[in-house]
């Protein structure tokens, strides 16, 4: 798993409308990396409108958000449009970014072979480092939001 400190490792992701993302094109911003296991579940749902409605200004400059999980880029777009999600939800589909975080979860609801993402969240500086993270004993739980916004504007 990336440790606190530790470069953040880069990613070249397509987001739900087929742009290629990757972290380094927010150097310099604050960047919030939100790993979710699946689109249109009730927690990832709840988690993705959180952060969709959380005042993103660390008083300096904006904070990004990045979603990211394992669905395809079509069901990203659905999901996003279906909840008003305005930020970037990226499709991890070979799993690359989730492993390299060292968030993977194997088996996911009892589907032996398939892989989603732990629940977890990264905030990257500016300079690419990660300076926080949060890693959910489950998939059932959420971040503190306040928690997260705070290390984010920190």
């Amino acid at each position: 798993m990336v440790s606190l400190g530790e470069k953040a490792p880069d990613f070249k992701l397509l987001d739900q409308n087929n742009n290629i993302t990757t972290l380094n094109k927010f150097r310099g911003s604050r960047v919030i990396l939100a790993f979710f296991p699946a689109s249109f579940t009730g927690v990832c749902t709840q988690e993705m409108c959180e952060f969709e409605k959380a005042p993103m200004d660390s008083g300096d400059s904006d904070i990004i958000i990045l979603g990211i999980c394992a669905d395809s880029r079509f069901t990203n777009y659905a999901f996003a449009e279906k909840n008003d999600i305005s930020f970037p939800i990226l499709s991890d589909y070979t799993r690359s970014t989730i492993e390299d975080y060292g968030v993977a979860l194997h088996d996911f609801a009892g589907m032996p072979g398939y892989t989603a993402s732990e629940r977890a969240v990264f905030i990257v500086d500016e300079n690419g480092n990660v300076i926080w993270k949060w890693v959910g004993e489950n998939p059932g739980v959420q971040p503190d939001y306040d928690e997260v916004l705070d290390a984010a504007a920190a």
